[in-house]
């Protein structure tokens, strides 16, 4: 199946989907499945989307909750910071790995 196909077939499970939409899914469910045959079968790609859209969800979520916590210390004095803040940082930088390595679609170095 090539990309076109599979944009066409996601745009049928999710007929309101911005193109935009459409494309991530495109991209991220050709960085999961290096067969794309696999999606082929209706059920196939059904559920591989819905474990997609839960995992981009997922990310999305906690990359908002994040963004938030890093906006709190970005107001304060750095050279103050507890512990707590910087693993406030170090789980930023685990998140935005995370967010990263769906869309290259190969693991990154862990941080």
């Amino acid at each position: 199946m090539q990309c076109h196909r599979l944009a066409h077939r996601i745009e049928e499970l999710q007929p309101e989907a911005s193109p935009q939409d459409v494309a991530r899914l495109c991209l991220l469910l050709t960085n999961e499945y290096a067969d794309l045959s696999e999606l082929i079968e209706k059920n196939s790609l059904h559920r591989a989307w819905k474990e997609t859209g839960l995992r981009l969800q997922l990310a999305t979520d906690q990359h908002a909750a994040m963004t938030q916590e890093l906006e709190e210390l970005a107001s304060s004095d750095p050279k103050s910071f507890t512990q707590e803040q910087i693993w406030v940082l170090i789980r930023a930088i685990k998140v935005q790995s995370q967010i990263l390595q769906m869309y290259v679609g190969h693991p990154l170095l862990d941080v």
